[in-house]
């Protein structure tokens, strides 16, 4: 079981942490866009450590987004929230610019540009 006192660094769990992270942030959206973070493609790298630590690499649909701080402390605090992470981290990143040909099939046809 992985919990936050007991971890095992096994490669299998942590795809399993990594699964569970990706399942969070899901449940993550910018205000102003009726789809989720995750499927909007604004998550570029979520890696996790031997020691349950997780890191995330994100951007936003635009650098000047009013909503930036909240977003990512929502990331941060969903993340940090899991039972099997021992923290999070969240890295605010611009490179490479987001741009719509990130975003799944699913976010594509939730916002009607399929």
């Amino acid at each position: 079981m992985l919990t936050k006192a007991g971890y095992d660094n096994d490669m299998s769990e942590r795809f399993e942490i990594e699964e569970k992270v990706v399942e969070v942030l899901k449940t993550v959206y910018d205000p102003e866009i009726p789809v989720d973070i995750y499927n909007l493609g604004l998550i570029y790298k979520v890696d996790v450590d031997d020691d349950a630590n997780v890191t995330i690499d994100m951007t936003l649909t635009a650098p000047g987004c009013s909503l930036a701080d909240f977003i990512v402390e929502d990331v941060r605090l969903r993340v940090d929230g899991l039972e099997c992470v021992k923290s999070a981290t969240v890295n605010l990143v611009f490179e490479p610019e987001w741009n719509k040909d990130m975003m799944s099939d699913e976010a594509r046809l939730e916002l009607g540009l399929e």
